[in-house]
């Protein structure tokens, strides 16, 4: 294993563009070699899949993957808006580790289940038609033991979103949030919340 770096009312209102405050104004977004935005701070992964939820776990944080594209419009602002915003810059790498994965690659991953197989072929085994998407599992690696992916994932966040929305994702999986609550119920409390101190999620 390498050495890690450490709906419905709620999605078209999430498909918007939003002012949010940048945690560095010359924020800049790197390319991988097949054309995808990178942050430093995804893991590097021998792409065995039970592997990498285990050691996330045993670090204390749950783990997810984000299907993305070359030229993908979304995960571009992905990157550039939600992953520069300053809460969410010290939030997600504190909690999470994120493998991303492309939707049309060709690298060989073990899924949970272990079955070996290209990220496109997962991709589609997954149900992942079009990025970004995220897709989140349970910190307890024995809880997805011998399940494809699709089976064990507990969230998924399918396509853009604005930040308040994808902070409270990931918040709603950190808290383990999904057994007892839907994420539709999670977001509206949490926006009533936020609203009551007179600011807006919009602006968040």
């Amino acid at each position: 294993m390498l050495t890690r770096r450490q709906f419905a009312g709620f999605a078209g209102a999430g498909l918007a563009a939003a002012a949010v405050p940048i945690g560095n104004a010359a924020y800049g977004v790197e390319l991988s070699d097949d054309g995808l935005h990178i942050q430093d701070w995804f893991i590097d992964s021998f792409l065995e899949l039970p592997d990498d939820l285990s050691a996330a776990g045993e670090a204390g944080k749950h783990f997810a993957v984000i299907f993305e594209q070359r030229g993908c419009p979304f995960c571009e602002k992905t990157h550039k808006v939600n992953f520069a915003h300053a809460k969410i810059q010290s939030y997600i790498p504190e909690n999470f580790d994120v493998l991303q994965l492309n939707l049309h690659g060709s690298r060989e991953v073990i899924d949970f289940d272990g079955e070996a197989l290209e990220e496109r072929a997962l991709a589609r085994k997954w149900l992942v038609n079009f990025t970004p998407t995220i897709v989140f599992f349970p910190r307890d690696a024995a809880a997805a033991a011998g399940k494809s992916g699709r089976e064990a994932e507990v969230a998924r966040l399918p396509g853009y979103f604005r930040p308040f929305t994808f902070m409270q994702m990931f918040k709603y999986v950190r808290e383990d949030a999904y057994k007892t609550d839907t994420f539709q119920s999670y977001l509206r409390t949490a926006s009533e919340s936020y609203e009551s101190t007179g600011q807006s999620i919009d602006t968040w």
